[in-house]
């Protein structure tokens, strides 16, 4: 009856503690809540599946408990079980898969009108790229990544020679405009991952992954590193600002571009060396 009790106990403990503990996360600023409410589907199914077990494993301590002269019964298969079981997992898992399925689809189904914005992963920091004035960013490659390239840009594409260059922590954005994420990693796997807009996405070497979001709110919200990257990963740390579209476009005309840094640094680096 110990077990029995224990049993239960801990099934009554996880149903209080999930309806007054304050787990729950924090207030959402993108459209995103369609990830909650998925989580929220996926809870009650994990969590109606888990009461079940717990405490049909509790009827059956009891139900079946020792007694004197009692004999246990010895039934190698049972078919009708077995199908009946089969059933019921498939369902239970369909159920679990179908909403995160069609969010998924939504996810990386981005809109036309959404702006392109680069995020450049290394150990242990966060850089960004921002389409100029022709709308749309360059070409990169890995193989160029360099002192006076971070970022591997193609100088040879014009289309990049106007990208906006964010070499911090920090990205601005406006509020209420859809942004595609394109997400780049020049070493190991990171994750971009920003809590308050329920979007996270892991970042590949050689692979360039995506999602997109709309924020909805204005503030400050913290970027996460949600993958394992080293020594330095629990610092990996940046900020995503979301602004009134008229002191995002301020903040914007006072970044520097590709082309300007690059000058900069081909300027500063014959200076430096005589012979070139």
């Amino acid at each position: 009856m110990v077990v029995v009790v224990a049993l239960v106990v801990v099934v009554v403990g996880s149903i209080l503690f999930h309806l007054l503990s304050p787990w729950w996360w924090t207030p959402i600023a993108s459209n995103w809540g369609y990830i909650d409410a998925t989580l929220v589907i996926t809870f009650w199914i994990t969590g109606f599946v888990f009461t079940a077990v717990i405490l049909f494993m509790a009827y059956c301590v009891w139900r079946f408990r020792h007694e004197p002269g009692r004999v246990a019964a010895f039934e190698p298969e049972n078919r009708r079980l077995e199908i009946w079981l089969t059933v019921v997992t498939g369902l239970g898992v369909a159920a679990m898969l179908a909403p995160g399925l069609v969010v998924w689809k939504q996810f990386v189904t981005v809109p036309d009108d959404a702006t392109e914005v680069e995020v450049f992963a290394q150990q242990w920091s966060w850089s960004f790229r921002l389409p100029g004035e022709d709308g749309r960013l360059g070409t990169s490659d890995a193989a160029l990544v360099g002192p006076d390239n971070p970022l591997g840009i193609s100088p040879f594409d014009r289309f990049g020679q106007d990208d906006i260059i964010i070499e911090s922590d920090d990205l601005y954005l406006p509020i209420g405009k859809p942004v595609k994420m394109v997400l780049r990693s020049v070493d190991v796997l990171h994750n971009f991952y920003v809590p308050e807009f329920r979007a996270k996405m892991d970042m590949v070497p050689g692979m360039v992954t995506y999602f997109w979001f709309t924020p909805t709110r204005i503030g400050e919200f913290e970027v996460l590193c949600a993958e394992l990257c080293g020594v330095g990963h629990g610092h990996m740390r940046g900020y995503v600002q979301i602004q009134e579209e008229t002191d995002y476009q301020a903040w914007l005309q006072e970044q520097r571009t590709f082309a300007e840094l690059w000058e900069e640094r081909r300027v500063r680096t014959a200076s430096s060396d005589p012979e070139q």
